[in-house]
């Protein structure tokens, strides 16, 4: 697999999911074996969502080093999730991966999460 057919994949899970209404593509590049994707959604129940992903091909695999994906309410006042790998919880497990529950103060372990597998995750939690 190569970046850009990478790229396509994200924006064929976007575009095709039952839980996603719109889809904003902010930027997207890509070169041989790297690329970076970043989209605002507008989800099915009316609630926000933006997603960004800077990615790596190694070996034909892709591989998330940097994300942050950010679901807020319809009005992008309240947070309901934030996951990401900023490095700035180190005492938590799964370091440097994190999600912010309802508020910035409230953070928990996490795990790398990719776009689709987001989608992937909000559709099975949601019911979509």
């Amino acid at each position: 697999m190569d970046a850009a057919t990478y790229l396509d994949s994200i924006r064929l899970c976007l575009t095709t999911s039952d839980f996603v209404q719109d889809v904003e593509i902010v930027r997207e590049t890509s070169v041989e074996n790297q690329g970076f994707f970043r989209a605002r959604l507008r989800l099915q129940n009316g609630d926000f969502l933006e997603v960004s992903e800077f990615f790596v091909v190694e070996h034909d695999q892709v591989v998330t080093k940097e994300y942050r994906h950010q679901w807020m309410d319809p009005t992008r006042q309240q947070l309901r999730r934030r996951w990401d790998n900023a490095p700035h919880y180190p005492g938590l497990a799964g370091y440097p991966d994190h999600v912010h529950v309802e508020a910035e103060s409230r953070v928990e372990p996490g795990a790398p999460l990719s776009i689709v597998a987001l989608i992937q995750l909000l559709e099975t939690e949601t019911g979509a």
